[in-house]
């Protein structure tokens, strides 16, 4: 309890009061008597009232509440949390909420300013950003109550709790539900050069078109019809993909709000939607992690809700890249010839583990190494020099960019493909190589 503005003003009053009364004593100037009287008594029925008022505060019931809080949070984005107001008050009041909400989320609107009306609930709402991704708690929620006649304030706690979980950003690949897969996947920019019937999959007979080559007609239907019958092909649909997914130190660079780590994660789920509305069975497996995780490849889109829950709550930590032992990881629990796309962000100093490891990967899987590329590096490559300074970082830019360029053409050479990408362009460019791939039958 403290007290309100209005007894904070009405003490300063007083006081200016008595200052002047004092001043005009010592002055010798002389003032009717009932003045001094009279300040006191003011003194006096004010402290009076006060003490009535706080104790009418203390007896005062807290509102009840309740939040309505969404089971799941979109990252880095707007959302809404709605608050319901129950009480038992005869007057109208004004009181201040605040939701204490966890550390990694923005807010806006709070804290709320509520006007409260006999017999009415009261419902009102403010925004939340999750900033990281996990599982939340938000433990209570703080409202100020004014006293009946506006002299105090009381803070009171109320014990609602909720939970949350916080996924990556994917109110886009949801939203896309009612697309077809080739249009959403071109708003995204992935560009898909039509193959029309030259898959690898049998999949109907029908009349022999315009277009059609003669390598297409099937002989022995044609001479039951008695007319061209041609053989219809479509890509292949019972392939895998596994992602193994990076979670050590060096995904830990941040470009924008998101970290490497986070793109990393937003990109293999974007890959994982079009995967499995393509048939295809999608994996994932990490390394580098406090508790590395593995998911075997399985078809449908209900896995798709089955990554996410495995990968909503996941975080880098500091630990080194260990490729060895994920490849060895990896292939204990998967025997069958799977697309593999290792995601990391490739140093210099990754040249023979890396190598040796993605070599071992290859002779069974088809392996796809994408690597996320700084931002920052691209900037200071193209930022004009002139000072020594810059010259410094110009020089250490392409010195570091020719020894990463160096490693990529040496995985090349042992025909293993490098996709190396910004982390914003990550996402676009694996469904690309993806499709590519599987349009030409090498997966």
């Amino acid at each position: 309890m403290k007290p309100s503005p209005l007894l904070l003003a009405l003490l300063a009053g007083l006081l200016v009061l008595g200052i002047v009364l004092g001043v005009c004593s010592a002055l010798a100037v002389t003032l009717p008597a009932s003045f001094a009287t009279l300040s006191w008594g003011l003194l006096l029925a004010l402290l009076g009232l006060a003490l009535v008022d706080a104790l009418r505060l203390r007896r005062l019931p807290s509102p009840r509440l309740e939040r309505q809080l969404p089971g799941n949070l979109p990252l880095g984005r707007w959302s809404e949390v709605q608050l319901c107001l129950h009480h038992d008050y005869g007057n109208a009041l004004q009181v201040q909420l605040f939701d204490h909400l966890p550390g990694e989320m923005a807010f806006e609107h709070l804290p709320l300013r509520i006007d409260l009306h006999p017999g009415e609930m009261t419902r009102t709402s403010y925004r939340v950003r999750p900033l990281q991704r996990g599982h939340f708690h938000f433990p209570q929620c703080e409202v100020s109550l004014p006293s009946p006649m506006g002299l105090w304030r009381a803070r009171r706690y109320l014990p609602v709790s909720g939970e949350t979980r916080v996924y990556p950003d994917f109110a886009r690949l949801y939203g896309a539900q009612l697309m077809a897969v080739d249009d959403w996947i071109s708003q995204l920019g992935v560009r898909q050069q039509p193959r029309r019937g030259l898959g690898l999959e049998f999949h109907q007979l029908r009349e022999f078109r315009d277009g059609d080559t003669l390598r297409q007609i099937d002989w022995k239907a044609t001479a039951r019809k008695r007319t061209p019958i041609a053989r219809e092909y479509q890509d292949e649909r019972d392939q895998q993909i596994i992602f193994l997914l990076d979670c050590g130190r060096r995904m830990r660079s941040q470009d924008g709000e998101l970290s490497h780590f986070d793109h990393a994660l937003n990109a293999c789920l974007l890959l994982s939607y079009v995967a499995l509305r393509q048939g295809d069975a999608v994996g994932l497996a990490t390394f580098a992690g406090e508790h590395n995780r593995f998911l075997a490849p399985v078809k449908g889109q209900a896995q798709l809700n089955v990554l996410l829950n495995a990968l909503y709550d996941l975080h880098c930590t500091q630990q080194p890249a260990d490729f060895a032992a994920a490849v060895d990881n990896l292939l204990s629990r998967q025997r069958r010839r799977a697309l593999v796309v290792l995601v990391t962000n490739l140093r210099d100093e990754d040249d023979q583990a890396l190598l040796g490891a993605v070599k071992r990967l290859s002779r069974q899987h088809r392996v796809l190494v994408a690597s996320l590329r700084e931002e920052v590096l691209d900037s200071l490559r193209q930022r004009p020099v002139e000072d020594f300074s810059a010259a410094l970082d110009y020089c250490g830019t392409l010195d570091y960019l020719n020894a990463r360029a160096g490693l990529h053409e040496r995985l090349s050479a042992h025909k293993v493909p490098v996709l190396d990408a910004r982390p914003s362009e990550l996402g676009p460019q694996l469904v690309s190589s993806y499709l590519a791939w599987k349009k030409a039958g090498v997966l």
